[in-house]
């Protein structure tokens, strides 16, 4: 597998010509020229142009871009063109479009509106990909495949009969029989057995409570029509251009995608972010994203495919970027390990759902505010080739399943307010703050390396799962687990004999019974750790480990609350309700203190951020990023350059402006 392709940092963007008359067209290469871009993806949405008519290819006037960005030196992402079918397609074959659960077909209009599991809409996509493929395989501009768009956005699920003979065929390769299927779902429960697969259904609207792992398995099969999708062309890209890289961009903590199953697949990882100028912690949102990104391909460098110069569109409210937003938000990218940072779009659309998107080329033109700051970011980023394919570093893993997220967050449980997202990033939070880079893993990762590994709220456990994080802590690592971890098995069966389950052992606990608690109350948590609990409680009864704080109200006053248990050459601890996030951080703190997770500079401000990446040789990059709004005094853990600053000096300590940006060689 490869990474990004470059000897610095790609920048550029969305391109889109078919927007605009072609005399347009030189003025953009001009600007591109000016901004230091090197990188384009075009042609994402021009399906409806390169074949108007079924069969029927133009691909005159997209030679010519794909001619002028050569020429220009631009190198170019290739969209397969996919995303949204054409108006034709819908009318020679409306069974393409997607059902709702309520049996409520949606119409053309807007986009993705094909059902994921339609051979006729993967037969038209795969022919466009081939003759796209034969015609640009040799143009010297082409760098990398782009495939589809954002998969899922708008298509998640369909419930129309195309899928649901689809399921019946996937249940079959999954489970082999009925019987099978029949134990996995537990059908005995409300008289749900099924004689044959032919009886099987979509999980569609339902007078009450659907059996939860019929609809886990219809996610898993969602994500894996939409994968289906995706890997049909990409047989193609690999048939016709076996040498170009292939990619398709993902969003952030986007619940339908399983970001670590599709990683085997893809020869570069990418990432859509818009950070929300409203939400005072949307960088710490962002870093999750951006390492789950990473992570989920091995820590090699990855895009940034999409982000916004300025304002979007999509919100309630859309704030543009303050000043200097937009190039700390891109540098943080960077510092997690992007090689490519891109936007949508290159120029602002005069009409469509989109037209008031922010732009690099806004409907002002060139002399404005949001062009400047692109093209000075566009600047620096070319002035550092240094950085471009050296990898993070982390001594800490996050665990998250996509699977046990869409179980999670089915009803009928102790709570539904449980929440997956929420949950990383409460427990991601201390570490950001603390200035510890971390890594977010699957949980069949290896996770030997790791000095510190985080479990929150990994509702379903395999018990392989909890085989190798037992095996963890006795040879030697720290585990920290949250409540409502390892409750059911990979098919939502409860582990019995007490919660649990499979890490009782490793916890050295047994939890008896959840006490989640009602909305807006708190309880006092009291001992080695003072602090309140929000959210949930339970009962749990200690089984070699000890108690480190209790419940200091409440009908399990007395109880713990928050443990530690040494086991084998390792600790493990659990923490039995959602602490306050002060008590969190102190938590955090002292687990990673005790399992030698150092930060990467001591007595880091706040709001500044730390990472580093490390290249082949050796050679070290701290990235230091000052989200706050005052600037930060910093000492650092060794002289160096800053390669940002026009000084040749090596420092040993800096004053970092509000959102500035310091980028230190060692």
């Amino acid at each position: 597998m490869t990474a990004v392709r470059s000897d610095r940092i790609h920048f550029g963007g969305d391109y889109n010509p078919e927007h605009w008359p072609e005399e347009v067209w030189a003025e953009d290469v001009r600007l591109m020229k000016e901004a230091g871009v090197t990188m384009v993806t075009a042609g994402i949405f021009s399906w409806g142009l390169i074949e108007q008519r079924p069969g029927e290819y133009d691909f005159g006037w997209f030679d010519r871009v794909m001619d002028t960005l050569g020429e220009a030196g631009i190198r170019v992402c290739l969209a397969t063109m996919t995303a949204s079918p054409p108006p034709w397609l819908s009318e020679l074959a409306p069974e393409i479009l997607l059902e709702s659960a309520e049996g409520v077909r949606k119409w053309p209009g807007s986009r993705q509106h094909f059902c994921p599991s339609s051979p006729v809409y993967r037969e038209h996509a795969a022919r466009l990909v081939e003759r796209l493929a034969a015609r640009y395989a040799d143009h010297p501009a082409l760098d990398t495949w782009h495939i589809g768009n954002e998969y899922g956005c708008s298509n998640p699920v369909c419930y129309c009969e195309v899928s649901a003979a689809d399921f019946r065929r996937w249940l079959r390769e999954r489970y082999g029989t009925v019987e099978a299927l029949n134990a996995a779902w537990a059908t005995t429960f409300w008289s749900q057995r099924y004689g044959t697969f032919d009886q099987v259904m979509p999980p569609r609207a339902t007078p009450t409570h659907p059996n939860p792992t019929q609809v886990l398995d219809y996610l898993r099969f969602s994500d894996d029509a939409l994968l289906q999708c995706y890997l049909t062309e990409k047989e193609v890209l690999g048939r016709v251009t076996p040498g170009v890289p292939v990619t398709t961009n993902h969003m952030p903590h986007h619940k339908p995608v399983d970001p670590y199953r599709w990683a085997a697949h893809e020869d570069v990882q990418s990432l859509d972010f818009y950070q929300d100028p409203y939400d005072p912690e949307t960088h710490i949102d962002a870093g999750a994203a951006f390492d789950v990104t990473r992570s989920s391909g091995g820590g090699r460098p990855w895009m940034l495919m999409e982000q916004a110069p300025s304002a979007v569109n999509w919100r309630a409210r859309n704030s543009p970027k303050p000043f200097g937003k937009m190039r700390l938000w891109s540098w943080q990218a960077v510092a997690q390990g992007a090689d490519a940072v891109l936007y949508f779009q290159w120029r602002q659309s005069p009409g469509g759902a989109e037209k008031f998107h922010s732009a690099m080329v806004p409907h002002a033109g060139p002399d404005t505010r949001i062009f400047r700051e692109v093209a000075e970011l566009g600047r620096e980023l070319a002035s550092v080739p240094q950085i471009t394919g050296t990898r993070n570093a982390a001594d800490v893993a996050l665990l998250i399943d996509w699977q046990s997220w869409w179980a999670l967050e089915q009803g009928s449980h102790p709570s539904s307010a449980l929440s997956q997202r929420e949950a990383l990033l409460r427990h991601y939070r201390p570490l950001f703050r603390a200035g510890v880079p971390c890594d977010v893993v699957p949980p069949d990762s290896d996770l030997s390396a790791y000095k510190l590994v985080v479990v929150p709220n990994l509702y379903l456990m395999s018990e392989g799962t909890g085989e190798r994080l037992t095996r963890y802590v006795r040879e030697g690592g720290h585990l920290l687990v949250s409540f409502f971890t390892a409750i059911s098995d990979e098919n939502d069966r409860v582990h019995l004999g007490g919660y649990p389950g499979p890490l009782r052992q490793v916890l050295g606990l047994r939890i008896e019974e959840f006490w989640p608690l009602d909305e807006g109350a708190s309880l006092a948590v009291r001992g080695g750790l003072s602090g309140t609990g929000d959210l949930w409680s339970e009962s749990i009864d200690l089984e070699g480990a000890a108690a480190v704080a209790e419940f200091g109200e409440g009908e399990l006053a007395g109880r713990p609350a928050l443990t530690r248990h040494a086991y084998g050459e390792g600790v493990a601890w659990y923490v039995g309700t959602r602490l306050d996030p002060a008590s969190m951080r102190a938590l955090v703190d002292r687990a990673r203190g005790e399992a030698g997770a150092d930060p990467l500079v001591d007595g880091l401000p706040g709001d500044v951020q730390a990472t580093v990446r490390v290249g082949a040789g050796g050679e070290r990059f701290l990235f230091l990023l000052n989200h706050g709004e005052t600037e930060a005094e910093i000492a650092l853990p060794s002289a160096g350059r800053d390669l940002l600053s026009a000084s040749p000096e090596e420092v040993t300590a800096l004053v970092l402006p509000a959102r500035g940006v310091a980028v230190i060689q060692h």
